[in-house]
């Protein structure tokens, strides 16, 4: 037997973790009832989901009752935007960076009549807040400014106290999907200043199916879906039990271990980093940015992304073309589009995404595997 896949798509999902699931099985296999049932069946269902809702709020430095769960981070982009701004409430600003799930809404709401403004985006893939400013002065009466904290991508950082004081001056409120900060970077919704944040399980190594929209006391939203009152009648539906507890291991184990797990996932990816871009003419897209420790995102000059991509898979190492939602289409990056970069120079570009589960001598090997890639790629195409 060869050695096993080495998976470098953390940031597209993660493997469960052991104690999560171990979290997750009272509620799989015994407290089966629905929480909005009075009896004591349903009770013992209510009182796991709002044990995650404590667990969840202490992480992210919240209230239990500002977090209202979801069945992830697309529905809470969708339930922060439409629930603000749908019928005419105001106008939406955001950025080209932003994460599909925000850019398909802003779509939708402009195309409803909602004034929709995008921010510019310097050469490094970063939004700054004086450009949100900017922004703001030449859209007056928007009511959200909608930025991610983390780029999916690239993993360039947003300022977000910075966006959020830009915004709070301008009498607009500030949503960040949080997804790819969540779990990797300090995230504190109080210092941060934002009045709306999404996260999602199932990228901090808790289950699909269950996310979460944090509101600031005195946000009010209007419910996108209906049929119940579950989550203060934005979120109607039986609860997602086992989802909603494994969150709220998950974001606690995160929470708990956020400087070790760091410290790991820096190190995996330094170190993949430090060998693969050894290669000739491999470069790291918004290599002059502020980010985080989880991405890489690599450009190969003479290469099509994804005929790399296939070798390396074939190879044994997964990594992906960009953001887990644009999975099986043929347009490149619009991330680094946005950023300046051509469609050929996007084409070519690769996102390698670690977590704290990899260690810097499968990181290592990893990159030996894409030099190989890489060389076998140009001898195809040559």
């Amino acid at each position: 037997m060869g050695r096993p896949d080495i998976y470098l798509d953390h940031a597209a999902t993660t493997p469960l973790d052991a104690a999560v699931l171990e979290a997750m099985l009272p509620a799989l296999q015994g407290t089966f009832g629905n929480p909005a049932s009075v009896h004591r069946t349903g009770q013992a269902a209510r009182r796991l989901v709002e044990g995650a809702r404590e667990q969840l709020a202490a992480a992210l430095h919240a209230r239990p009752h500002q977090i209202h769960f979801t069945c992830g981070a697309t529905e809470a982009d969708n339930q922060a935007l439409r629930g603000l701004l749908q019928g005419g409430a105001g106008g939406l600003v955001t950025s080209p960076l932003e994460h599909a799930a925000v850019l398909a809404t802003a779509r939708a709401l402009a195309a409803a009549g909602t004034p929709v403004s995008y921010v510019e985006v310097d050469e490094r893939g970063v939004v700054t807040a004086d450009a949100v400013r900017r922004a703001l002065e030449a859209a007056p009466g928007s009511r959200l400014v909608a930025l991610m904290a983390v780029n999916n991508e690239t993993g360039v950082l947003t300022d977000i106290p910075a966006v959020a004081e830009a915004a709070h001056e301008h009498g607009a409120l500030l949503f960040s999907d949080a997804v790819q900060a969540f779990g990797s970077e300090p995230l504190d919704v109080s210092d941060w200043g934002v009045d709306l944040l999404a996260v999602s399980g199932h990228k901090i190594h808790g289950p699909k199916g269950a996310g979460a929209l944090f509101l600031a006391d005195g946000v009010e939203l209007q419910p996108i879906v209906y049929g119940g009152e579950q989550e203060r009648g934005l979120r109607p539906g039986t609860h997602a039990v086992p989802a909603i507890v494994g969150l709220g291991a998950a974001a606690e184990l995160a929470a708990h271990r956020l400087a070790e797990r760091r410290e790991r996932t820096r190190a995996a990816r330094d170190a993949f980093e430090a060998a693969a871009l050894s290669v000739d003419g491999v470069r790291r897209n918004a290599a002059e940015a502020p980010r985080g420790v989880k991405h890489s995102n690599l450009r190969v000059d003479g290469v099509d992304g994804e005929t790399l991509l296939l070798a390396l898979d074939d190879m044994g190492v997964q990594a992906s073309a960009g953001s887990a939602c644009a999975a099986g289409s043929v347009e490149p990056s619009h991330v680094l589009q946005a950023m300046g970069l051509s469609r050929a120079q996007a084409r070519a570009s690769l996102r390698f995404s670690f977590a704290h589960c990899v260690g810097v001598a499968e990181a290592e090997r990893a990159a030996g595997t894409f030099a190989s890639a890489v060389a076998r790629c140009r001898e195809v195409a040559a």
